[in-house]
């Protein structure tokens, strides 16, 4: 595809400041732009590649004000990476147009209901279980498993190898990755005295609302009765575990290799960084922010922004740090003290 300065402006509610006829076909960095390409400014820090970058057409804030020459067309945007990001669904809309109708050989169980058979799409290998309900415009990747009584709203993706257990609710809108897992048993066990362990049955549901998104090879397990919730607008990248009666609020974003334990309830709009690790049966409330390989042990106020091991705010984390840094000249000066006082004591 091909568009110029000026039908991009358009699609991005922009105003072009150089070539409104200047050609880009692709995407590129800003610091790797070449003849031809579409870049993007959003970080202050990268502002001097825009004077030496070869992208045809670059997206800058609407009060962006240049303090050397330049060579592409700019076109000024409130949000140059919103702006970028809308580009990006036209494309992939484009690109990645999803097929229809139903490949051989899969399995769809005579009881199943499917409300669009004309644009449902049910890949090759895919086992669809009795009486599962598949929404208008569902696109089923193949070898995925739908088990029994699993609900799947309008519009979503499923893709390959996901597998979404007996019972299951997902709502409209969804995405879930190649390998992800809803619905495998939490990890219920009672210790007995001789060691070992007894098996408690996990006899609840997962429930995922509207517009989520959950990543490649990411495990929501079952609750033990009741369900776990996603609420509508969370966004789980890969590897992440959600433990078994948990609570994820409207639109809260977890990077990879978080894990979450059991009973817990993460609020509404947090964020938790990657390889975040949150204890059970604790709240961490609306708002809150949660640093990289961080160890959440208590529940967490709202609006806190934490980080650490366990997690303290960021202002005291930053205070430890100074200590920390501090230890190994303490430490000369604490040797030396214990000598001159071993001296004096000698004498």
């Amino acid at each position: 595809m091909e568009f110029t300065a000026q039908e991009i402006a358009h699609l991005i509610a922009g105003v072009v400041d150089g070539d409104p006829n200047a050609k880009v076909s692709s995407f590129a960095k800003i610091e790797e732009g070449h003849p031809g390409a579409l870049s993007f400014l959003a970080n202050p820090k990268y502002t001097h590649f825009l004077y030496t970058s070869k992208s045809s057409v670059i997206l800058v804030e609407t009060d962006f004000v240049p303090e050397e020459p330049y060579t592409a067309t700019l076109i000024r945007v409130q949000n140059p990476y919103q702006a970028v990001a809308t580009l990006f669904q036209i494309v992939d809309r484009y690109l990645n147009a999803h097929p229809s109708g139903i490949e051989e050989p899969c399995h769809i169980d005579p009881s199943a209901k499917i409300e669009d058979k004309e644009n449902v799409y049910i890949g090759a290998f895919a086992y669809i279980g009795k009486n599962v309900t598949l929404g208008k415009n569902v696109k089923i990747y193949p070898q995925a498993f739908i088990g029994d009584n699993v609900t799947i709203g309008d519009n979503t993706v499923v893709y390959a190898g996901v597998k979404i257990y007996r019972g299951c609710k997902v709502g409209c809108n969804c995405i879930i990755h190649a390998g992800a897992v809803l619905g495998a048993d939490g990890f219920g066990f009672a210790y007995q005295a001789d060691g070992t362990y007894d098996k408690i049955p996990q006899l609840g549901i997962v429930e995922v609302s509207d517009n989520v998104e959950i990543g490649a090879n990411t495990t929501i397990d079952r609750a033990m009765m009741g369900a776990t919730k996603i609420h509508q607008g969370v966004k789980l990248d890969n590897l992440i575990q959600i433990a078994h009666n948990v609570e994820v609020g409207e639109n809260t974003g977890m990077a990879a290799q978080v894990g979450v334990a059991g009973s817990t309830k993460v609020g509404k709009n947090c964020r938790l960084a990657g390889q975040v690790g949150v204890a059970g049966h604790i709240q961490i409330g609306d708002n809150v922010t949660i640093g990289a390989q961080s160890g959440i042990p208590n529940s967490v106020k709202d609006g806190l922004t934490v980080i650490g091991y366990p997690a303290v705010t960021d202002k005291e984390f930053a205070r430890q740090f100074v200590y920390i840094k501090q230890l190994p000249e303490l430490n000369k000066r604490v040797r030396e003290l214990e000598k001159t006082i071993k001296n004096i004591n000698n004498q």
